[in-house]
């Protein structure tokens, strides 16, 4: 699969502000999600259905690969929702609050007569389903393995932590900026994070972090993106164009690991052809898992 659809960031605006749809035209992010779920007041959300399916053509046009966040099933707008946006023009639907696999099989159903009725392929359109409360952690795998649309799944942290009735840490933070934000690391989500982490890995479904939503606290964002990457998250949801900048410099490889994992590869790859059994490469034995490492940042970075 492509590099460039596995994104790194995925950049939400809000589908009631036709101005902000018109400016995401020319942000420097390539992934957008028009939203018409949280960010959009109940009484607007018709409306904003409307307003987004009226601006994907512009969008894509631009060369967006397009997400539109839908309503949940729950809502009773879903279906709706969906076919409003869905065309050859989307690459994927996002949908939240889901819990279970079989609520992945009600959205793959509707999504298969959607595409029926507008002519397009079958399957075309992906499922971003938001892993965000205690029922979808605990069926976290069965969930990514419930469609092969599947392909990314996003875990939503302050839902998460409503559900549990849990505090967040950056609700008692003062609001204002604050550089190298110790809430981060939130203990209350370390095993949903985790969790979801792991399940999207063991289904091959790239994993996608809780947008952070201090935007004015770049410091913050970057401490946050670290932990989700050392934990095996493959990018991070953005609120505001700001963000976008920072969740790239994070999760992208940088220069010292593609060499380092270059110079790996090419030892490996001398010692087989001598028949050597044991290498190193400053200092460190270069087995299997460093081997498989080293892979995959070069083809994190495109290079494979």
């Amino acid at each position: 699969m492509p590099l460039n659809q596995n994104p790194r960031t995925l950049l939400f605006v809000p589908g009631n502000q036709p101005t902000m749809l018109t400016k995401a035209a020319g942000f420097e992010v390539a992934w957008l999600i028009p939203d018409l779920e949280d960010s959009v007041p109940a009484a607007e959300k018709i409306e904003a259905r409307a307003i987004v399916a009226e601006h994907i053509p512009t969008l894509s046009a631009a060369g967006k690969h397009l997400v539109p966040r839908v309503n949940s099933l729950a809502s009773g707008l879903a279906e709706q929702d969906i076919a409003a946006v869905v065309s050859e023009q989307i690459t994927g639907i996002s949908i939240g609050k889901i819990g279970t696999p079989e609520e992945i099989g009600v959205i793959d159903d509707i999504l298969t007569a959607t595409e029926r009725k507008a002519g397009i392929t079958v399957g075309h359109t992906s499922i971003v389903p938001w892993l965000e409360t205690a029922r979808a952690v605990i069926n976290a795998y069965q969930i990514c393995t419930a469609s092969k649309r599947v392909r990314w799944a996003a875990f939503g942290a302050e839902d998460y932590s409503a559900d549990m009735g849990i505090s967040r840490a950056v609700d008692s933070a003062g609001g204002g900026p604050d550089p190298g934000s110790a809430h981060t690391a939130e203990p209350g989500l370390a095993h949903a994070r985790s969790a979801v982490a792991v399940a999207a890995r063991a289904a091959g479904v790239h994993a996608l972090d809780t947008p952070y939503t201090r935007f004015r606290d770049p410091a913050g964002l970057r401490t946050e993106a670290k932990l989700a990457k050392s934990i095996g998250y493959k990018g991070k949801l953005a609120i505001h164009p700001a963000q976008v900048g920072v969740i790239e410099s994070v999760f992208a490889p940088t220069e010292a690991e593609i060499e380092h994992a270059k110079k790996v590869l090419e030892i490996a790859d001398g010692a087989e052809n001598d028949g050597r059994g044991a290498v190193a490469l400053d200092g460190e034995m270069i087995d299997m898992p460093v081997i498989l490492r080293a892979e995959n940042v070069l083809r994190e970075a495109g290079l494979s």
